[in-house]
This record gives structure tokens, sequence and C-alpha cells, in this order.
């Protein structure tokens, strides 16, 4: 029986983040518990345990499935199409390899 493979992983591109914390949250003066990047376009979210939810929402609204935390000392993705775990997280250069965990 072979891991579970994302099978987004064309989404993932070399991003920055765009924002030093969650966008929406810095926007409208919110918190966050932990931070997440968009693997597409750089988009920084915080996670379902902050009361925005908006790695989530972001992941919904534009179909960008894969993040990454951005909390220090983790290296862990997870594409929200999929419910799949990887760690590491995925690189642009890992799409063709990147399994479940």
């Amino acid at each position: 029986m072979s891991a579970a493979k994302c099978t987004h992983l064309d989404l993932v591109h070399d991003v920055s983040p765009n924002t030093p914390g969650c966008e929406e949250c810095l926007k409208t003066g919110g918190w966050w518990v932990h931070l997440r990047l968009c693997l597409t376009c750089g988009h920084v979210g915080c996670c379902d345990q902050s009361p925005g939810r908006h790695a989530t929402r972001h992941a919904g609204e534009t179909k960008h499935f894969l993040i990454r935390s951005l909390e220090p000392d983790e290296d862990w993705g997870y594409c929200y199409a999929d419910e799949l775990f990887m760690e590491p997280a995925p690189t642009p250069s890992s799409k063709n390899s990147a399994g479940a965990r």
C-alpha cells in the first residue's frame, strides 16, 4: 500500500510572506495564535485556533490549497483539498515527491 500523495503540488511556488503577520488581522486589529503561509501566493493567514481562521478562509476563497507553518522550528505543510499533512513542507522542487505522513 502506497502513501497518499497531494494532488495539488503544481500550486506550490517559490513565495515569500507578503506581511509580517496575518494580513487580515493586521488590517482589522485582530490577533492570531499561529501563522500559515500560502505556498501559491505568499498570503499570511492565521491558524484555525485563531479567531479569524484566515488561512483556511483564504484557501476556500482562492483555491490555493497548500500552506506551510510559519512558526519557528516547524517544517510541515498541509493540503486543504486532500486533507493531507506533509512533513517536511512541500517546496517547488518537491512537486513530484511530497507524500502524506
